[in-house]
Parts: C-alpha cells; sequence; structure tokens
C-alpha cells in the first residue's frame, strides 16, 4: 500500500467521523421545537429526523460540488490541474484535507460538550481553510471562485452565513405572527393540537433539508480527496459509494441525537409553543431547500437559530433570552477562526513529522480530544430523559443530573 492511499483511507474514516458528528451536532435544528413542544418524543423525534436526513443526501450534489471546487485552488488561471496538489499521489493535499478535517471535528466535539448550537459547515470550512492558508499560502484558498462573480469561500459560504439567519428570523417572525393572528380566538387547546401534527410535517421538511445540504459538504471533503489521489478525475460528479457511505454517516449520527443542543435550541433561546414550532421550522426548511438548490453551502444551524428567534419575536407577548442568543453569536463568530487555527497546528505538526507519520499522529491526536470530551460530557449527562426539563437561566447550561445516567 502506497504513502497516499494509507493518508487516503485516514481522510475518508476522518470525513465519516466528522459526517457523524455533523448528524449529532444539528439533530437539534429540525427536531428541538418538535421535542419541546410534545409534538414528537425525543427517540421518536431523532429516528425520523435520522431517516429522513438519510433519503435527503441523495437529492442533490450542488453543495457537494461546492465543497470540492470553492475552497482549495485545484486549477491554475488557465483551468489546467496544479500538478503540486497531485504529486507524489496528492500527499500534500491529502495532509491539508486530514488537518481540515481534524479542525472541523474538534470544533463540533467542544462547542456539543458546551451544548452551543454552532455551525458544522463553518467548522468544516474554518478548518480547511486554516490548513489550506498553512500549507499553501492565502492564494490557495479559492476566495472568489472565477474572478468575475463570488463563487468561492466569499460567495458560498461566507456572504450566506451572514444573510441566511436574518432572512430565516425575518421569515419566521412574520410568518409566526400571522400564525398568532388568524388564530385569535380560538381555544388554545385546538389550536395546540392541530400545530403539533404541523410540526410533525414541517420539522420532517427541515430533516430532509438538512440531508440535502450538510451530508453533501463531506461528499465534497472526500471527493477532494480522490481527486488529489488520483482516484476520481470528474469535479462535476460524486462517486455513489461516496454518496451511500456519507448518507449512511450523518444519519447514524443523527439517531445517536445532541441532546445538550438539542436542549439549548428548544428550550434555552424561547419558552416555545406549537405555533411557534411549526412557523420556525417552516422557515428553516424554506431557506435551507432553496440554498441547496442554488449550492450555497450556509449552516443550518444559523438558520435554525435564526428562525426559532424570530418565532420568538413575532410571537405576541414572546420571550427570548438575548443572553444565551449572545453566547450563541459568540460561538458563531469565533467558529471559523477557532477551527481554522486547529486546522493550521495540525497541519504544521503533520508536515513537521512528515508523510504517513505525520498523518497518523494527527489522527491519534484527534482520537485522544475527543475520547477527552466525550469522558467529560458524562460529568453531566444530557439525554431524552432530561432534555426538557425547565430550563436555568443561572446556569445558561445543561441539567444537573447524577452521574451515570445516559446522556
Amino acid at each position: 500500500m502506497t504513502e497516499s492511499t494509507v493518508i487516503l483511507v485516514l481522510v475518508i474514516v476522518t470525513a465519516l467521523g466528522f459526517d457523524f458528528t455533523n448528524g449529532f451536532h444539528d439533530t437539534a435544528n429540525a427536531m428541538a421545537t418538535s421535542i419541546a413542544t410534545g409534538a414528537l418524543r425525543p427517540k421518536i423525534a431523532v429516528a425520523l429526523s435520522g431517516f429522513l436526513n438519510l433519503i435527503g443526501a441523495f437529492l442533490s450534489v450542488e453543495v457537494a460540488l461546492t465543497v470540492t471546487n470553492a475552497v482549495v485552488k485545484l486549477q491554475t488561471s488557465n483551468g489546467t490541474p496544479k500538478e503540486s496538489l497531485t504529486a507524489d499521489g496528492g500527499v500534500a493535499l491529502l495532509l491539508i484535507i486530514l488537518a481540515g478535517l481534524v479542525g472541523g471535528i474538534v470544533w463540533n466535539l467542544l462547542t456539543w460538550l458546551l451544548g452551543l448550537p454552532s455551525s458544522s459547515s463553518h467548522a468544516l470550512f474554518g478548518g480547511l481553510i486554516g490548513a489550506t492558508v498553512a500549507g499553501l499560502g492565502w492564494a490557495g484558498v479559492n476566495w472568489n471562485g472565477n474572478g468575475t462573480k463570488l463563487d468561492g469561500v466569499v460567495g458560498k459560504v461566507i456572504l450566506p452565513a451572514v444573510a441566511s439567519p436574518i432572512v430565516a428570523g425575518i421569515v419566521a417572525g412574520v410568518g409566526t405572527w400571522l400564525i398568532y393572528r388568524a388564530v385569535a380566538g380560538v381555544a388554545t387547546r385546538y389550536t395546540d393540537r392541530g400545530f403539533r401534527w404541523g410540526q410533525i410535517g414541517s420539522a420532517s421538511l427541515v430533516s430532509l433539508a438538512h440531508g440535502t445540504n450538510d451530508a453533501q459538504k463531506t461528499m465534497g471533503v472526500i471527493t477532494l480527496a480522490l481527486l488529489a489521489s488520483g482516484h476520481w478525475t470528474s469535479t462535476t460528479s460524486i462517486p455513489f459509494w461516496v454518496k451511500v457511505s456519507c448518507a449512511v454517516a450523518i444519519a447514524l449520527g443523527t439517531y445517536l441525537g445532541g441532546w445538550r443542543i438539542i436542549r439549548t435550541l428548544g428550550k434555552g433561546l424561547v419558552e416555545i409553543t406549537p405555533p411557534q414550532g411549526m412557523g420556525a421550522e417552516s422557515a428553516s426548511a424554506a431557506v435551507i431547500l432553496t440554498s441547496s438548490h442554488l449550492g450555497f453551502a450556509l449552516s443550518t444551524t444559523h438558520v435554525a437559530t435564526g428562525s426559532i428567534l424570530g418565532s420568538g419575536v413575532g410571537r405576541p407577548g414572546g420571550q427570548v433570552r438575548w443572553r444565551v442568543a449572545g453566547r450563541m453569536g459568540t460561538a458563531w463568530l469565533i467558529t471559523m477562526p477557532a477551527a481554522g487555527l486547529v486546522g493550521a497546528a495540525m497541519w504544521y505538526l503533520s508536515d513537521v513529522i512528515g508523510g504517513v507519520a505525520g498523518a497518523i499522529v494527527i489522527f491519534v491526536v484527534l482520537l485522544a480530544a475527543a475520547g477527552y470530551m466525550y469522558l467529560h460530557s458524562r460529568r453531566a449527562p444530557v439525554g431524552h430523559h432530561n432534555v426538557n426539563d425547565e430550563w436555568d437561566d443561572t446556569v445558561e447550561a445543561e441539567p444537573k443530573v447524577p452521574a451515570g445516567t445516559a446522556g
């Protein structure tokens, strides 16, 4: 087995690991409000979301192609492949991809531990950008696509990151206000029952949309690695086995349930009601599906959070916990830089050691960091049994429960 093949295998395994963390980190985006209002039981909600993520992953490849082509400059200005990135089986580019993935996973696990719904997408892009800058310099990042339109990192990642939560918040706020206007005078017990049924449909649509957007990001990363190692040549298509493996990985992660983040989104931002939940989920689904069709690799977390905040503002007499929202906003701002720093550090470590040994070392570092954070999470587990406990504003964290329960 050649050096590049060993590193390629590590990249694929790590990419699927990221996909798995993406699944449980982002389950809340689709199901937090339905769980909080009682529209779905927690275990049923994550199972339904996992299944629909699996289906959604096969509906489009636009976002996957964005990831393959919009981060690292694979081509020279005249469109020919850069030989320096594919020489020696693409070892240099494979190490960049591996380091970037480590940056994304570490940030995903840290924010999960803290119960913060930060963006898995931006963690991935931040890690890749940081590793690319460390390995190839600032010019190695595809900032503006072909130079005639915003088609690279700026247009496909950064601008949607800024616009998507604002758009989703406005849509959810207006939608929620209209819902409450429409049902004014109707007994709450009737409206809540009907909107809970509506939430099942809208939450399912968000899960489907999440699969069409987030599962494809890992598809794009693996395809990028296959291009570097010479195992794939097309920048306009994705191997079928890559689609299947990524779909299964994100579905399994979703089924595991990121209960800490589900709790924060479902209970920490607003005291959500069924009409709010349906309004927020419908807005999220509309924004995510539209963006997936256009190839924008946006953050479903930003969209879902913006929608929930919008539903809180749009509900007459609704209350938003802005302190919790502020913590989330801080996490959003530092996600890409923080993941980028980890990605860059991992690239430097692999470069100092060199070759397969460097790749193995940063893979071991990842395993050690993941193991530490998992063990730390067991001190105060959050699971389906306590995800809907009353939120404590003075703590703003997961409920304190005896160690040893499911988390």
